[in-house]
């Protein structure tokens, strides 16, 4: 099978893409990245579960620079937006709380650095979690964002590394019943924003992810 190196945030997207993953390739490495985030140490505890769950090498790379560029509320001080301030079915809402959690090229960076794994491991592919739904909010989560990155890297890696992703055009409700299908443990996931015992449940991120849960009947 050909290798591939998997970004691994502990979310439903990437958790789902790398199941899929190891049913196609060889999966190398899986990576995830603490750039200082609020939820890094739970995303790193649960990435590193779930990298152990499917039998997969997995590294944590620390990126404390970000802070030098970055006055988002998921790095810095600031309220993430929660509650009533998030409405996930009004994309003007949406698009002025995604404002608030915007961390300048931070999916740009995470692949190249996947890609430099990549080229460094032999493998032709890295896999990053994205979907459909919140494409909508963050262009760097769209098909259209890969596509352009497969165009740069044939400069930047000798082995021509591409990206591919499972879930680009699907919604979390339609990740979730697939997944469900496949039996992804999501148990072990970490879709929250924050870093408490539980998920919070109010975020912009719990909210997608428990609605996709409830449209498909399932109780974690």
């Amino acid at each position: 099978m050909d290798k591939a190196v998997v970004l691994l945030s502990s979310g439903l997207d990437s958790s789902y893409n790398l199941l899929k993953a190891t049913g196609q390739f060889e999966v190398a490495l899986a990576l995830t990245f603490d750039y200082g985030q609020k939820a890094a140490q739970r995303e790193c505890e649960r990435a590193a579960a779930l990298a152990r769950h499917y039998k997969v090498p997995h590294k944590v790379i620390s990126l404390p620079w970000f802070k030098d560029f970055t006055k988002t509320t998921l790095v810095g001080g600031g309220k993430i937006p929660s509650g009533a301030d998030v409405k996930i079915d009004d994309l003007k809402q949406s698009l002025e709380t995604a404002k608030s959690v915007w961390v300048p090229n931070r999916n740009g960076i995470f692949l190249n650095i996947a890609a430099g794994f990549a080229e460094g491991l032999g493998a032709k592919y890295i896999i990053p979690g994205f979907n459909l739904e919140e494409a909508q909010t963050f262009p760097d989560n769209s098909a259209a964002f890969l596509k352009s990155l497969d165009a740069t890297f044939a400069f930047s890696t000798q082995n021509g590394v591409r990206t591919h992703c499972y879930s680009a055009h699907l919604n979390k409700t339609q990740i979730v019943k697939e997944a469900m299908v496949a039996d992804l443990p999501f148990q072990v996931l970490w879709p929250c924003y924050l870093d408490g015992d539980r998920w919070c449940g109010t975020c912009e991120s719990c909210q997608r992810f428990n609605r996709a849960l409830a449209a498909n009947g399932l109780k974690i």
